[in-house]
């Protein structure tokens, strides 16, 4: 039972299963860095094809280079790890269950969190300023202001929107602000803080709340009166209706061919930015390009009754616009291999950015980066079916969705633009910048598209 070193043969394990691997700890970190996004996508190969003993093996080389408080591709790697893993335990309901059974979900942490994202980096307040912007220029010269918030769990777009309207030349209107949310808690502090503004710039205001999760909506609620000039605000919303049935997960697909990533490239190369490095060693014919056309052809667009319905909904309360941000990037693929290929872009952009902003030992940055965009990677990753909220698409997707629910393109004004600009500006950082595309703005990362601002109306 013992062998001349000492060690049990019952467990020993072979050469191949040895843990840890004592030539991972020599890699260099662009070596790291490669070999980590080759374990990744070979997990995902097997966990698609239901090798769950070799995905086993690659999560567990995983766990010897990857870290949540590394290096950005070490990060990464924990996340991506941590879903593929997640995905794994679903296929045994009763142990998945058990394993998430004493786990508490607070929503005033969750939307901490969401503070932090806003605080740090510049994209809610890029969409928060267009949108309110869009608004103010469509509601030139009305009396009766609605605007919908489709998500009212950020009261500063809306003081903001108070202060613009309150400062017109022709005086300000009276204005209701709509707000939905499923907890009753959110819309109150809301309320709140934004009654109090109101009241001290001495503006007309009513707080409607509607307690409700999105899906759920019941358009009577929302209260639309003859007379009012309506306005819709959805900020990261709408993606979470694009499921096309509300199924379970399904069984995985069939797994990508061809997979491999070379590390003897490594030596021939740089490390920059984690894109960068994924845009040096990703998978051959798997590497979404910045241009967000390519990926997502139209013509493969999936139909889903759900988002169709919603959108042909908020077209019979006529608003005189619509403000959408979405995330710019195609997530709602129907294979495991497309989804971790085009998030593993995208969430690299996220991170680089996070990377530029805070120290790598940043409470804020662990936080954001577990409870935000690990949340997000997850369920991307290991959901399917009615679980699978997190499903983001490209911005000329959403345009011909909107397009074909009856809405007509409002091109963003100049104006907005030059405030987003100067807003992005002033953070100093060389790797936001902001383009125009058809009268939308997307905001990006280098190069890399990360989230969209387009704005609607009734096309009659």
């Amino acid at each position: 039972m013992f062998q001349e070193d000492g060690s049990s043969s019952v467990t020993s394990s072979p050469p191949s299963l040895m843990s840890p691997y004592p030539w991972l700890k020599d890699l260099k970190p662009e070596e790291r860095g490669l070999y980590l996004i080759h374990l990744l996508i070979t997990c995902a190969n097997h966990v698609a094809s239901g090798s769950l003993e070799n995905a086993n093996i690659a999560l567990d080389q995983i766990s010897h280079l990857a870290s949540p408080d590394g290096d950005t591709m070490q990060r990464i790697a924990s996340y991506f790890s941590e879903a593929l893993a997640d995905r794994i335990l679903r296929a045994w309901p009763g142990v998945y269950k058990a394993f998430r059974s004493t786990r508490i979900s607070v929503v005033a942490e969750e939307i901490h969190v969401r503070k932090m994202f806003f605080e740090f980096l510049p994209f809610m307040k890029v969409a928060f300023v267009i949108s309110n912007q869009a608004i103010i220029e469509a509601m030139e010269g009305e009396k009766m202001v609605h605007v919908i918030d489709l998500n009212a769990t950020e009261p500063t777009q809306w003081c903001a929107l108070i202060r613009d309207l309150s400062a017109r030349p022709e005086g300000p209107p009276h204005l209701r602000i709509t707000g939905i949310h499923q907890k009753r808690e959110v819309l109150e502090q809301t309320a709140h803080v934004l009654i109090e503004e109101a009241e001290k710039l001495d503006l007309p205001f009513q707080f409607h709340p509607v307690v409700s999760k999105l899906e759920d909506l019941d358009v009577e609620k929302l209260r639309v009166k003859t007379g009012e000039a309506l306005a819709i605000s959805s900020i990261m919303q709408l993606h979470t209706l694009l499921a096309s049935d509300a199924g379970g997960n399904r069984s995985p697909l069939a797994p990508l061919k061809g997979v491999g990533v070379h590390l003897q490239r490594a030596a021939q190369m740089n490390q920059g930015t984690l894109g960068e490095l994924l845009e040096k060693d990703m998978v051959n014919g798997y590497s979404p390009s910045t241009d967000s056309a390519s990926s997502s052809p139209l013509s493969s667009m999936p139909s889903s009754p759900k988002i169709d319905g919603y959108l042909s909904a908020l077209w019979g309360l006529s608003p005189k616009v619509m403000v959408v941000t979405e995330q710019d990037s195609d997530h709602n693929g129907t294979s495991l291999m497309e989804r971790l290929s085009e998030s593993l872009y995208f969430y690299a952009a996220l991170f680089d950015c996070l990377e530029s902003a805070l120290p790598r030992a940043s409470i804020e940055r662990l936080k954001m980066e577990k409870m935000l965009f690990g949340e997000e990677i997850k369920n991307i990753i290991a959901c399917e079916g009615g679980e699978r909220k997190q499903r983001h698409e490209r911005l000329e997707k959403w345009n011909q969705r909107f397009e074909l629910a009856g809405f007509g393109n409002v091109p963003l004004s100049y104006y907005a633009m030059l405030q987003a600009k100067r807003l992005l500006q002033s953070y100093n950082c060389d790797g936001y910048k902001i383009k125009e595309d058809n009268g939308c703005v997307v905001i990006c990362w280098q190069d890399r598209p990360l989230i969209s601002v387009s704005a609607w109306r009734n096309r009659r």
